[in-house]
């Protein structure tokens, strides 16, 4: 639909009668009639129509009824109001309100439907996709041609189009032989035909008396049919059930092979309900398990602790040189079993905890030549918050994040597969996702954890699939005529959305509900939630109330976003493990640390130690290999001997003390140097053993005299491959030093974390939606105001005035001599028109100053911009 024939809805051309604020004729009176508060609610409900800031309610109405806007609307409609949409849109147009409750109840008492329906065209009207009081309620044109049935788009209620559609183009003869073989009088033309059939149709005793007449077989045909797809093939010559409905217009041809059940038919043979499955209400929210508040906090904050050791341990390993990134993007397969395995976890775990760090703006790729990952200085700046602080920033980039590592291993569209860390793994719904599922969460009594299905089902009532209700697409059984195929019968806008995610080829629907699963998994990952509750930590992360279930509908608000964080630190902070300053030694060179470690105290034993295992307690083994990693850094045995002894509790074991000894005696024994490389040691016996050793050979060593040896490769490999042997060397410099390999942390240069991609415009602030409400009201009294004499306008809807540059001047200098207002049209420097009721005060060098009453302050603007200039009627302004 074009913009002209929007503006037919929206626009009442200059001269035409409007409608008064009980009877709107068009959608732009009507939202003309609404307060500031209904305008408000309106741009709150869809911020697209404020990009950018509509000049008046006309192009307001033209701009909400757009295919793009309408979709979209339509798209975040709970169950109950898209039915009721879908309603209005097979409805007739206008449709009073009884008719619209009698396509729900068929005529019957339906108390759940009759309280949902006033709220439900409530919220469609306060959207404009519904307008019109309740004597006349009309379906936004756009939204009928999306929702209404086609061939091509069935209805989601399953009905077909109305006998006048569906014998459109039918030669008056078959329309004449129809009437007669439904017991009709005949007519004389097509259109009394046509009626009269819609009559017999439409009338409850004469459709039933004639489908007394029925063959059962014919009935059971219709039975196939009723809910929906109405359409369906029939073979050249179809049997006599189908053709006896066929010579009475039950079932009219839509093709050679297609027959269609039309909409009278098929809201008689359902008792004149459009849906067969009304939903007025939302599924509840059943518990599944209910535990004490202490009891969820306490195991939510054991899997805060958890996560943040795992993010810490995650990015040490990476410190020194992470996996490289793939050409196309992302981390390999091969590094992503690798990091599982390191960090002890499947795979699409190792996959959230690495996105979680990248889009913390903890982990990036360096940008060298060979391009590898590496934390960011970001990381460090992480470790020094308290372990509280850490986590919620963790917690607030996962709320954020539009990467969604779940789809990692799958494929795009064009059969590439997902990598982690990669591209194409931003999806703009995850979000909105994760906040409703946790809001969904907070809604239960604290400690109540939810049973998923239940949960799911809430959110599928809450963003229905885009083909409507699976009860209304019920398909055709077997038999004849058959139904269409299932991609005929699915939603009627389905194809007109936005396209499919490219991960995969599910649905929105499907997507939305996979993102829902993972968000629990990620919440319990991550800390949000214990045993499947939501903790009270995470509750003021999302600013509810801590004690009581928040509204369904709550999204959060109350204190600033930065308050909210605070508090949910201080609320955790009490739960987690204190640090330790000690650990405990054992005779079988291990030492268990009871608690978290003090930093400086987990990284230094970090190098003289080698972690065995992890859990509440971390044990770490001391090993000839990690005890020579601590005297690479520059140490000596007595300096490990005295670290030892001050942070253990127990006394230093003697096998402990002799493995300390032994390797420092060796250590530093050989010395290596750039020759190419060599080899030097007092002991000529020693080198005389390394030459004999086989193992030696590709080292290609040779003695130069009897403490040096030369060999041809490079002193790191050297270092390598006598360590390898069982030797324990130390690398030295030119002047004979003994170089210290202190391990220098790898960095990458700044790094940004990545930015969520939005799912359309944010959520206008209160600021704006005042702001915005006050220019289009503005703007709408100068595009309306009344003025004395008719000007020549452009032929667009508010067309600006036109007027010659002489007469323009004469006009606003006239204007700024009485105080009088006048109505002019303005194009500013970006090509952008405007209408504007402005009272002229000065008039000089090109260019007018006044008070202008649309921006509602005192502006000047050029001559040569304004397009033309009328005056107003004296009680205008």
């Amino acid at each position: 639909m074009g913009i002209g024939e929007l503006d037919r809805e929206a626009h009442v051309p200059e001269g035409r009668p409007r409608g008064t604020a009980g009877s709107p004729r068009t959608l732009a009176e009507a939202l003309r009639a609404r307060g500031d508060d209904g305008l408000a609610a309106l741009l709150r409900a869809r911020p697209d129509l404020l990009g950018p800031v509509p000049n008046d309610l006309t192009q307001l109405a033209t701009r909400a009824g757009t295919r793009a806007s309408v979709v979209r609307a339509l798209e975040r409609l709970d169950r109950f109001s898209l039915q009721v949409a879908q309603a209005l849109a097979v409805a007739p147009d206008p449709a009073p309100y009884p008719v619209l409750l009698g396509l729900f109840t068929g005529g019957r008492p339906e108390p759940a439907v009759e309280e949902a329906l006033p709220r439900a065209v409530a919220l469609l009207r306060e959207q404009a996709l519904v307008w019109g009081e309740d004597d006349r309620l009309r379906l936004v044109r756009t939204a009928r041609e999306l929702l209404s049935p086609s061939p091509q788009h069935p209805s989601p209620t399953g009905l077909g189009p109305t006998v006048a559609e569906a014998t459109a183009g039918m030669s008056p003869g078959r329309l004449q032989e129809i009437v007669a073989a439904a017991g009709l009088p005949s007519t004389h033309d097509p259109v009394s035909a046509v009626a009269a059939l819609t009559s017999l149709f439409t009338d409850r005793e004469r459709m039933a008396a004639l489908l007394d007449t029925a063959p059962p077989e014919a009935l059971a045909v219709l039975d196939r049919l009723v809910w929906g797809p109405p359409y369906g093939e029939v073979t050249a010559k179809p049997t006599a059930p189908v053709g006896w409905l066929r010579d009475r217009g039950l079932l009219l041809p839509v093709s050679p092979r297609t027959m269609v059940l039309p909409r009278e038919v098929a809201l008689h043979l359902r008792g004149g309900r459009a849906h067969r499955a009304p939903e007025p209400r939302a599924p509840e929210l059943a518990v599944a398990r209910a535990y004490g508040p202490a009891v969820v906090d306490g195991a939510a904050a054991g899997q805060a602790y958890a996560a943040l050791a795992t993010v810490e341990e995650l990015l040490k390993s990476w410190e020194h040189g992470g996996p490289p990134v793939l050409r196309a993007g992302g981390l390999s397969v091969r590094d992503l079993k690798r990091t599982a395995a390191a960090l002890d976890v499947p795979e699409q775990v190792a996959a959230f905890w690495l996105e979680l760090a990248y889009g913390a703006g903890l982990l990036a790729s360096d940008g060298e030549a060979d391009e590898r990952y590496a934390p960011t200085p970001a990381y460090d700046d992480w470790l020094d918050l308290p372990p509280a602080e850490r986590w919620v920033r963790l917690a607030g980039a996962w709320l954020a994040a539009t990467r969604t590592p779940g789809l990692a291993g799958g494929q795009d569209a064009k059969g590439r597969t997902l990598s982690v860390l990669g591209p194409d793994l931003d999806r703009a719904a995850a979000p909105e996702v994760r906040r409703r599922v946790l809001g969904l969460l907070a809604a239960l009594p604290p400690g109540a954890a939810p049973a998923p299905d239940t949960l799911l089902a809430r959110l599928r009532w809450e963003r229905p699939t885009r083909g409507g209700s699976a009860a209304d697409r019920t398909p055709a059984a077997p038999g004849a005529p058959a139904a269409a195929p299932p991609e005929t019968a699915g939603g009627a806008w389905a194809s007109d959305s936005r396209p499919a995610p490219a991960s995969s080829t599910a649905s929105p629907a499907d997507l939305r509900e996979r993102l829902a699963r993972w968000a629990l998994q990620d919440a319990e990952l991550l800390g949000i939630t214990g045993r499947g509750a939501l903790s009270t930590a995470a509750r003021a992360l999302l600013n509810l109330p801590l004690d009581a279930p928040a509204e369904p509908s709550a999204e959060g608000g109350g204190v600033e976003p930065e308050v909210a964080r605070e508090r949910a630190a201080e609320l955790l902070e009490p739960l987690l493990p204190e640090a330790v300053d000690h650990v405990l030694l054992q005779a079988d060179l291990t030492a268990v640390a009871p608690g978290p470690l003090l930093r400086p105290l987990a990284d230094a034993l970090a190098v003289l130690a080698d972690v065995e295992s992890k859990g509440g307690a971390t044990v770490y083994r001391f090993t000839p290999g990690s005890v020579r990693r601590a005297l690479d850094t520059g140490q000596a045995a007595s300096d490990l001997h005295a670290f030892l002894a001050a942070h253990s509790r127990t006394p230093v074991p003697q096998p402990l003390a002799y493995l300390i000894d032994d390797v420092a005696r060796r250590h530093g024994h050989l010395r290596i140097g750039a020759a190419s490389a060599y080899v030097r040691c007092d002991d000529d016996a020693l080198l005389g053993e390394i030459l004999a050793d086989r193992r030696s050979a590709p080292l290609r060593l040779r003695r130069l005299a009897p403490t040096v040896l030369a060999a041809q490769t490079d002193p790191s490999s050297l270092l390598d491959g006598l360590r390898a042997m069982g030797y324990a060397p130390a690398a030295e410099s030119a002047e004979g030093d003994v170089l210290v390999a202190r391990a220098a942390a790898r960095r990458t240069p700044v790094r940004t974390p990545p930015a969520p991609v939005p799912d359309g415009p944010p959520p206008p602030d209160a600021t704006l939606l005042a702001a915005a409400v006050r220019a289009v009201r503005a703007g709408d009294r100068a595009a309306t105001a009344v003025r004395k004499d008719p000007v020549p306008a452009a032929t667009t809807p508010g067309g600006l005035p036109r007027t010659s540059p002489a007469e323009t001047l004469a006009t606003v200098q006239a204007a700024a001599m009485t105080g009088s207002a006048v109505w002019i049209g303005y194009v500013n420097a970006e090509g952008a028109a405007s209408q504007r009721v402005i009272a002229p005060v000065r008039v000089e060098g090109g260019f007018v100053t006044g008070y202008d009453h649309t921006a509602d302050e005192v502006r000047t603007y050029p001559l040569h911009r304004i397009t033309g200039v009328a005056e107003l009627a004296d009680d205008e302004v």
